[in-house]
Parts: structure tokens; sequence; C-alpha cells
């Protein structure tokens, strides 16, 4: 087996050395990368958490309630809205003669054409 060298002591010295700096600086790029990689996952995650727990106003920028804050919101609406379409679908069935249904039935059977 031969040796790998030029038989120069300098060249193979700045060969040496070359690869070293390139190695270093390929490792040097690989660490920047996952360090970006790093911040840009800790700023979603960042934002995550501030949806999820809401933020308090600040000037110039309206603050936002949490998620729960907002689920909250939200079955309190349905729960009213179910309210109101309970009553409606009163006012549209014949039931106890004081319903607009029954109001119109009223007034219809009153102005109906005697054949």
């Amino acid at each position: 087996m031969s040796d790998a060298t030029t038989g120069v002591a300098s060249i193979d010295a700045a060969a040496v050395w070359c690869g070293a700096v390139v190695a270093l600086s390929g490792g040097a790029a690989l660490l920047w990368r996952i360090g970006r990689a790093a911040r840009r996952l800790a700023h979603r995650i960042d934002d995550f958490a501030d949806d999820w727990q809401g933020t308090e106003s600040r000037p110039g920028v309206p603050g936002r309630s949490g998620v729960m804050a907002r689920l909250d919101a939200i079955e309190r609406q349905g729960a009213t809205t179910a309210a109101r379409v309970e009553r409606i679908e009163h006012e549209l069935h014949p039931n106890s003669g004081s319903s607009l249904r029954d109001a119109l039935d009223r007034v219809e059977q009153h102005f109906a054409d005697p054949e």
C-alpha cells in the first residue's frame, strides 16, 4: 500500500488544512441550518401558544381571546340559536291556538269561498 502524499511537505500540509477548513465549514453550515429550523419551530410553537391562550391588547393591536373562550362563546350562541329555532318552530305548526299558524288557519277559514 502506497502513501497518498505528493512528496512536498508544504503542499501536503495545505491539502490537509483545506480539507479541515471544508469539513469545519460544512459542519458550521449544518449547525446553522439546524439552528434556523429550531428557531422557526420555536416561533410556530409560540404562535400556537398565543392563539390557544389569547393575547392582551397593546397599543395599536387589539387583544384576542383564547381558544377556550371562543369555544365557550360558540356554545353559548348555539344554545341561544337552538332556543330561537324552537320558538320559531312553535309558531309554524298548529298547536294550542296561539301560534301564527293557528291564526293563519282562522283567517283562511273566515275568508274561504263557500262553494
